[in-house]
């Protein structure tokens, strides 16, 4: 109650009174820690640096791998240069050697010789322990040209000294173990794999297998760069591998999982989940009881690509029906936390619900339904591949037989309702249509994909303003429905988020296109366009603005892509000279991921 009080007094904007409570009544406060924590944040925002300095302290002998609590320390500090900013981790090292932070934190403002000189002391412990996460701890060093060179150059030093004297330099005796190497080249894979080098990648994560062909990181290392080269059934391949290799362990069953959806493997992916899930019953069903959402997401985009809109659908229902039982899960919450006085526990999960659809579990499903009912609106299911929904390509031999028993059910019911059955009949066929709304079948035939789409858009727009995805799905959305002024204000909003995206620029242009092509529109609606568009295009036309877009963003392939598919959009006689700029891959070329190639060529080539 009494940090529940202190709460209230600080988001007042009280801050001295705040301190002053917290003072008083510090004897009656269980939770030391949280006293503590917010000491040191209001003495810090009131500019007692002095008091905060000494509570920061006081917290990183608590916890000496707090990255937060090093970050407020500094600004508690408020070093001038970089030999005082170092005093703090220097401090920390020599009062807890065994700790973390104090290596890792310094190496991302250190530079030159003395960046290299920690780097070394860093990765040499690690990689002589075989810590499989050291290439994650230092994949944010890699946005700097220089401190990722240093690494390269590190690393491959340590692999020639290792082969030539199995030591990591020449100055040292100790010989290392065998294994000191194996992690080496576990490194140089992950290296060589995130700098784009998928040949040499590859060459040095099979030199590790063929040292120790049981080391599960190793394939799960191997699965990922086949994975980042675009060949994802070879990564499902080798995740199985992994996951073959220790098949108690959750996070690769979990990952194995992942891959295999990515490769549209459902069954298979069903299967390996079905290994940790409840006995009984089907994976699919007891992963949507447990809300494994993750599963549920990945399932979807595997039904899209393949096609079956419906089954597709169906997970993004599901997804949302989680959402609505968070929504109605809260109402147990109230009355247990008035009963536990847990009442800053309580305020958050207020303002949880408040945002509840801003999840990004939520955002990639809203997304997933969006473009399923505008591929459904843009090519109708005809009678004939309304009946390729019910394939049973993908389903498992439980699945295939739950199919074909629903299908019976079906026919039977459709046979009563025509002879004619009594009440109690009709009556029992109504219950049983609340447990259908969720039909594959019935999803896929909806009659106004449209509308179906902004029921999933309507809480983007609310809750995911910032992301320019939910801007442009918005403008697919209404350019469909010929709504002018909405397509005007999708893009309005989605220049503010972020004015220089490639796909916002092919919305300019269709927008552009079809206000000029539109006839018998109202006056009013054309003096908006023309006041409004006339900022977003600079006064040129739609040829010279793309031709611009192209020019400025030479090195850019997503922006390539979507300059030359506009070039076809408006000229189609210039259709080769469009795949001509769609498909030139020069060294200079940035962004060059398999996903901006799939997005964008594709539809440009068909």
């Amino acid at each position: 109650m009494l940090l529940y009080q202190n709460m209230i007094i600080r988001e007042s904007g009280k801050m001295k009174d705040a301190l002053d409570h917290l003072i008083t009544h510090e004897h009656q406060i269980p939770d030391k820690l949280a006293v503590t924590e917010l000491k040191a944040c209001i003495n810090l925002e009131l500019d007692n640096l002095k008091e905060a300095r000494k509570y920061y302290w006081e917290l990183l002998d608590r916890n000496p791998e707090n990255v937060g609590y090093y970050q407020q320390l500094e600004k508690s500090i408020q070093p001038k240069d970089t030999q005082e900013r170092m005093k703090i981790y220097r401090t920390m090292a020599e009062k807890f050697p065994r700790a973390q932070c104090p290596k890792r934190l310094p190496l991302n403002f250190l530079t030159g010789s003395e960046f290299a000189e920690k780097l070394d002391r860093y990765m040499r412990p690690a990689i002589r322990k075989g810590v499989p996460p050291l290439f994650v701890n230092l994949r944010s060093l890699y946005d700097n040209k220089e401190k990722l060179k240093s690494i390269e150059d590190i690393v491959l030093q340590y692999e020639k000294c290792l082969l030539e004297r199995s030591c990591f330099d020449e100055t040292e005796s100790m010989k290392e173990s065998p294994t000191v190497l194996l992690w080496t080249r576990c490194y140089l894979a992950q290296h060589y794999d995130i700098v784009g080098n998928t040949k040499l990648a590859l060459e040095y994560i099979d030199k590790a297998l063929e040292h120790t062909p049981t080391l599960i990181e190793a394939y799960m290392i191997k699965a990922r760069i086949y994975k980042h080269g675009g060949n994802i059934v070879q990564a499902a391949f080798w995740m199985d591998e992994a996951r073959s290799l220790d098949t108690a362990d959750r996070y690769v069953n979990s990952k194995c999982a992942k891959y295999q959806m990515r490769a549209n493997e459902i069954a298979k992916a069903e299967r390996t989940c079905g290994l940790f899930t409840r006995e009984g019953s089907l994976a699919s069903e007891n992963l949507n009881e447990m809300q494994c959402m993750w599963f549920q997401s990945e399932c979807g985009r595997a039904y899209k690509r393949l096609g079956n809109y419906g089954e597709a659908l169906k997970k993004c229902h599901e997804m949302e029906k989680h959402f609505e039982e968070i929504t109605e899960d809260q109402f147990d919450f109230h009355s247990y936390c008035l009963r536990k006085m847990t009442l800053c526990a309580y305020v958050r999960l207020l303002r949880l619900e408040d945002s509840l659809r801003g999840h990004h579990f939520y955002f990639t499903v809203a997304k997933l339904a969006i473009e399923c009912y505008l591929d459904l609106y843009d090519k109708p299911l005809s009678d004939g591949n309304k009946d390729s929904l019910a394939s049973t390509d993908n389903l498992s031999e439980k699945d295939l037989k739950k199919k074909k028993s629903k299908q019976r059910r079906a026919a039977k019911k459709a046979e009563i309702q025509e002879k004619g059955k009594d009440s109690k009949d009709v009556n029992q066929k109504n219950e049983g249509s609340e447990e259908n709304k969720l039909d594959a079948d019935t999803l896929a035939k909806v009659e106004d994909p449209l509308s179906e789409a902004v029921k999933f858009l309507k809480p983007l727009q609310t809750f995911c303003s910032d992301n320019i995805e939910t801007h442009l799905q918005a403008f697919e959305i209404y350019y469909r429905k010929d709504k002018l002024l909405l397509m005007l204000q999708s893009v309005k909003r989605a220049v503010k988020v972020n004015p220089t995206h490639a796909k916002l620029h092919e919305c300019l242009v269709k927008l552009n296109k079809k206000v000029t092509s539109s006839q018998n529109l109202e006056e009013s609606v054309v003096e908006v366009m023309k006041t409004e568009m006339k900022p977003l295009f600079g006064g040129l036309d739609l040829l010279d603005f793309n031709n611009e877009f192209l020019n400025k963003h030479k090195f850019s392939l997503p922006h390539q892509l979507a300059g030359a598919a506009m070039m076809y959009l408006l000229e189609p006689s210039k259709q080769s000279e469009a795949i001509s700029i769609a498909t030139s891959l020069g060294e200079d070329m940035n962004e060059r991921t398999i996903e901006c190639k799939r997005a964008l060529l594709l539809p440009l080539l068909l």
